[in-house]
């Protein structure tokens, strides 16, 4: 992703006074989803033994049929709770696998789906609107599959903006878990090297997750790696700050933007007992987070 918007920053400085708006917007969806039926390495194994659900609908942006593809892992507890997993760009949901069944572990029941565009979803070039309207189709199915439970959202990197515009807008999220994302893609794109350049105007895939996460009504959790070289932690930071209370912050040592969720553990497990009151808290002190950010 890091590289593609890299790319995308000089394009859009050359691109903007001579592309047509249509094909700047339709590049900009390219660049940033990455949208493709490839796995992040292991994702295979890690998928083993989900169980594959369809999510049929009609798009009320394009009149179009819609069937979106999505991994299924229950609780043996049909009163637990359920988290709806948006995955980031590039990969489609077998690749995020592993952090589904981290999540599971903790005592969620997990679905986590692909866009279309991705994997074995509906074939189409992905936007910020039909990713939107994709997690909310994902957010009704689950509603109608553990009717009663509290249903919680989870997003990581560009699925994180997802996750935010989706729990600003539902009136029954019980939960957001932001992990490695950021307030908006002029904010990413001003990151970078090229970042001076004033391409901010030319963006037509906001993503402007600052301006929505205050409408969120549920306890939010902002998580980032301190080593994440592709979102900066000041810009999870910034999320942060822009969230209303409950909220709480937490930084992992150490972690990436890959593998922030794994090393983290111990940390999440104590952050979604505290928060959301999901799961049991490890004893003792936890490892690898500064004092400052295991508090709210």
């Amino acid at each position: 992703m890091r590289q593609a918007l890299h790319a995308a920053v000089l394009a859009l400085a050359v691109a903007g006074g001579i592309s047509g708006c249509a094909t700047l917007d339709e590049k900009q969806r390219e660049w940033i989803f990455q949208p493709s039926d490839r796995t992040w390495y292991g994702g295979l194994a890690a998928a083993q033994g989900m169980a594959d659900v369809w999510i049929a609908f009609t798009s009320a942006e394009t009149g179009e049929p819609v069937r979106l593809h999505g991994l299924w892992l229950p609780q043996g507890d049909a009163d637990a709770p359920v988290l709806l997993y948006l995955h980031g760009a590039r990969y489609d949901v077998r690749g995020s696998a592993h952090r589904m069944r981290r999540m599971h572990e903790l005592g969620y029941a997990v679905l986590g789906i692909d866009y279309r565009g991705f994997g074995q979803s509906s074939k189409a070039l992905p936007s910020e609107d039909l990713a939107h309207e994709d997690a909310l189709a994902a957010w009704r199915w689950l509603a109608e599959r553990q009717p009663g439970v509290p249903r919680h959202i989870f997003g990581h990197s560009l699925g994180g903006a997802i996750a935010v515009r989706l729990a600003a807008e539902v009136p029954d999220a019980a939960g957001l878990i932001v992990e490695g994302s950021f307030p908006s893609i002029p904010d990413v794109v001003g990151s970078f090297e090229w970042g001076w350049l004033p391409v901010s105007p030319l963006i037509t895939q906001r993503f402007d997750a600052a301006s929505r996460i205050g409408a969120v009504r549920a306890p939010v959790l902002v998580v980032h790696g301190s080593e994440d070289r592709l979102i900066s932690p000041r810009l999870g930071r910034e999320l942060y700050e822009r969230a209303p209370e409950p909220k709480r912050w937490l930084l992992v040592e150490g972690g990436s933007h890959h593998n922030t969720n794994s090393l983290g553990q111990p940390q999440y497990r104590e952050a979604v007992a505290a928060l959301f009151g999901v799961g049991v808290p490890a004893p003792g002190r936890l490892a690898g987070a500064r004092p400052e950010t295991v508090g709210r």
